[in-house]
């Protein structure tokens, strides 16, 4: 595993989320400040995020390419053609490692993108052996900024195992690191990236109704959040079915299980399920 120390992770594209991964991991102490790179369209707003974490600006991804040693490919899905298309070669340099956050693109896709690569106008090299390229595809989500996030990671990948270590260490301290196989990584997209808008939602809810019976609202937001944190602690510590865990606080003719009632008339599960399915058709 690479000395985290003497690592340089470099972002092309510093956008929301690709922020909320360096902020998780200067936060947590996995790296410093200065050792994060970034280049992104408008230069005036890249100095002003990455001032906020001492990182450094560059101007273009070629910049970012030869700077890092982990190169987290943060553009839309449909600017990395043109963006990472021109530097398969730089990529393909012993020693570094190669993280995509985007949406839909997979393994093999990035194998053929990088055996077709061409010369573009950043200054790329040309070509490169799709096999000399090490890539590990992967969803974030915004969490991630606490250290509290899921990275869905497709299982298949190129890295080594010394670069596999390096990916592990780098990420783990500031995420749940799922490795799914190729065919999910969709839906596990939805479940770990999309549905934070839902749970949004669901705090927003509980504050609506914590203020119509006298509540601050700061103060039915902080105990919406810290219940939705605590529960999902729970389950991740003991495993147990969320069915049971529903069971436990439903006692016998008492209030929970009348709300729990009335939300299945109302098809509460099924309205989550709902709003899934509309993300994947």
């Amino acid at each position: 595993m690479t000395d985290l120390n003497d690592i340089t992770i470099g972002f092309i594209g510093y956008g929301n989320m690709a922020q909320a991964i360096a902020r998780g991991l200067v936060d947590a102490g996995v790296v410093r400040g200065g050792q994060i790179v970034a280049c992104a369209a408008h230069w005036d707003k890249l100095e002003r995020t990455t001032t906020e974490l001492g990182a450094r600006p560059l101007h273009n991804a070629l910049e970012v390419a030869v700077a890092a040693d982990v190169v987290v490919v943060a553009v839309k899905p449909y600017q990395i053609e043109e963006v990472v298309g021109p530097l398969t070669k730089e990529l393909a340099k012993p020693g570094r490692i190669v993280v995509s956050i985007a949406a839909g693109w997979d393994l093999e896709k990035y194998r053929n993108l990088f055996a077709g690569g061409a010369d573009g106008a950043d200054g790329g090299a040309g070509a490169a052996d799709g096999a000399d390229v090490h890539v590990q595809c992967t969803i974030p989500n915004t969490p991630m900024a606490v250290g509290k996030g899921v990275l869905v990671t497709e299982t298949a990948n190129t890295l080594t195992e010394e670069e596999a270590a390096t990916f592990e260490a780098l990420f783990s301290p500031i995420s749940l690191i799922e490795r799914v196989d190729t065919a999910h990584m969709t839906i596990a997209m939805v479940i770990a990236g999309c549905a934070p808008a839902f749970t949004d939602m669901y705090i927003e809810a509980l504050g609506d109704a914590g203020v119509e019976y006298g509540l601050q609202r700061a103060t039915a937001y902080r105990l919406a959040a810290k219940m939705v944190e605590g529960v999902g602690a729970l389950y991740m510590a003991t495993g147990d079915h969320p069915g049971v865990m529903k069971d436990a606080v439903c006692s016998p003719g008492g209030t929970t299980i009348r709300g729990v009632a009335k939300l299945e008339k109302d098809g509460f599960r099924g309205a989550v399920i709902d709003g899934v399915d509309a993300i994947m058709a």
